[in-house]
Parts: structure tokens; sequence; C-alpha cells
């Protein structure tokens, strides 16, 4: 099997490198508005909004920041397929303001936007992303009222392009393939997942101070569950701000196309530099994958709980009939081609 990954170096509020309803499924995390690190690059989109900044007007920057987000949800509803997916990684932002400390809710203004578009909402996703700082509690200190709660968490946003799911042919293998275990549908899908920390992206040290400052990023873990809880193999997955390309990597490991849109092409070249990690990687991720499954078998066991089911591809057994058919792939070989790379997939090695 064979996937491609194609990155474009461009502003993603013009994604006309990609096909009209070429896309199963979107995984991003957008610059999040109101966040300090991210008021030059909005400025450079829109002047208006280092004005409102400078004027001490938090809510118009607020809202001129998020319009250009919206050019870019507008090429989302283009691309993505009717009843494709599109996940989206934010934070809420907090800050002063020409003296006036307030949150700025940007999960709730990207909600109502995707809505604007006729994506259908569906149940979201909080993660908690702890703070860098050590003095991360704001306000007072001991005294009340004056305090204000820590803001550590992150939504992801899951919409629906239209109202109906996408339909397949009667057991389709590169459905049934892609099947995850029972006990991982158990973790995967509740709305709170404490069981993922957040963390900087590595950068090579070559990396200029700018560079290295805008890679803070979701870990692959989350790309990597979202893909596999929201695509099959063979569907094509979009991040339109690509940055250190970690849904890239995460849609290798997962067997599934991607394509990329990035601003700043110095980050493609970084990711560059780790390609020929990919395929140790991708054999972890699998492997880690099957080892927690049989620790599962085993405490049900221990537990006096039997099994049913037993899985095709591997000696284990399974929940679920619909498990049975999973097959887990890992990378080969990754090739450089004109505009990303060419990766060869095979079944997961267990050697």
């Amino acid at each position: 099997m064979e996937t491609t990954h194609r990155v474009f170096v461009g502003d993603s509020r013009d994604l006309s490198a990609v096909d009209d309803e070429s896309v199963e499924l979107v995984v991003t995390s957008p610059p999040y508005p109101m966040i300090e690190m991210w008021d030059d690059l909005f400025t450079e989109l829109d002047p208006a909004i280092g004005d409102a900044l400078a004027a001490g007007d938090g809510y118009d920057a607020f809202e001129a920041m998020h319009a250009q987000l919206e050019c870019v949800w507008d090429e989302l509803e283009r691309v993505l397929v009717d009843g494709g997916i599109a996940c989206i990684n934010v934070g809420d932002a907090t800050r002063s303001v020409d003296g006036s400390f307030r949150v700025y809710p940007n999960h709730a203004r990207v909600l109502e936007a995707f809505e604007e578009r006729g994506f259908e909402p569906l149940p979201d996703v909080l993660w908690r992303k702890p703070a860098n700082s050590a003095a991360k509690f704001m306000g007072s200190g001991m005294i009340p009222p004056n305090a204000y709660v820590t803001l550590e968490h992150e939504y992801i946003l899951v919409f629906r392009k239209g109202a109906r799911s996408r339909e397949f042919e009667p057991r389709a293998d590169r459905r049934y393939e892609a099947a995850y275990f029972w006990e991982e549908r158990n973790r995967w899908f509740t709305d709170v997942w404490t069981d993922v920390t957040g963390e900087l992206q590595s950068i090579d040290g070559s990396a200029d101070d700018d560079l290295r400052e805008r890679s803070a990023a979701y870990p692959l873990e989350i790309p990597y569950r979202l893909i596999c809880m929201y695509s099959a193999y063979g569907d094509t997955v979009l991040d339109p701000f690509w940055g250190t390309g970690t849904t890239t990597l995460a849609a290798m490991c997962a067997g599934r196309h991607s394509v990329g849109s990035e601003l700043e092409g110095a980050f493609l070249a970084v990711f560059d530099d780790g390609v020929d990690e990919v395929p140790a990687l991708s054999r972890s991720v699998g492997r880690a994958r099957l080892e927690r499954h049989r620790s599962f078998v085993d405490r049900r066991r221990d537990e006096g709980t039997g099994f049913e089911y037993e899985a095709d591809y591997y000696d284990t057994p399974v929940v679920t009939k619909m498990e049975r058919g999973i097959r887990l792939r890992e990378v080969r070989a990754v090739d450089g081609i004109e505009d990303g790379y060419r990766v060869e997939h095979a079944p997961l090695s267990l050697e």
C-alpha cells in the first residue's frame, strides 16, 4: 500500500491547490486569536488588528482575527466531501487589554463560524494542556475574591459537513481493517482525555529563535487518535495550519494520505530532516497499540471475563466481531516527490 503526502507553502486562506471535495478529514490547530505570540501574524494579514490592539480594543481585534480564520473555514467547506469530518483543536485566550482582564472564547467563536457554514457540530473533546509557567495562577494569590481559574484545557471541536454520515460499500476492507480495539473505542470516544499531555514540538537546533517560538503544537497522539477515529485507509487528511507537520506524521503512521499548507517554508526543511525516523516511529506506534491490547486481554481474563472472537491477523482475542479484521500498518520507506512524500506501507511487523 502506498500513500502520498503533499505539502504546499502558502496562505491557507487560499487552498486552490486542493481539489473540491477531495478530503475526507481535516485535523488542525490554528493560531489562537488573542494569544500574543500570534499578534504579528494576524496583523500582517490585516493591519487593522494591530490598530485595534494598540487602541486597547480587544473585542474588535478578537473579531478581526477570527474573520481571517473564517477565510480558511470557507476553504474547508469546499474541499471536504459530504459527510467529511473537521477536527479543530483550539484553546481560549486570557488577556489584559487596556487594563481589563478577560477570557476570549475562541472555541465558541469557531463553533459559531462552522455552524454558519452548514457544518453539523458533533460532541467535542477536552484535553489538558498544562501551562508552561511555574507562576500559572493569576490574580490575588490566596486572598479572595480577585483570583482567576487557571486555563489549562483545550478543545477539539468536531464537525460533520452536512447532515448525513459517509457511506461505504458493504464490508469494505479499507474500513474494517482500520477498525480500533474495543478498549480504544472506550478511551478515545470519551469527552475528556486525561491520558494526553501537552508538549512543545522538538525543533532542530539550527532553527532560528522565531521558528522555535512558533513550534508549539499538539502532541502526536492527538492527530493520530483523531485520524484513527474519523477516517479509513485510503482517506486523505488535510491540515491547513501544517506547522511542524505533526498531522502529516500521524497520517503516515496511520496509513492515510495527507495534504498540508504552511505559511513558513522553514518548517518543511525541519520536517524533511526527520523523515528517516518515520519507519521506526510507525512500528513503535503500531506495536504499542497491540501491546496495550494484549495487556487489556490479560486484565480482562484475570477478572474472569472471556472473549468470543479471535483477531484474523494477530494471535489475540478481541471483544467484538467488528475488531476481527483489524490490520495495523507500518511505514517501510519514505521517498521525496515533487511536492511532498510517497510512503510505502506494509502490515505491521511483530519482530
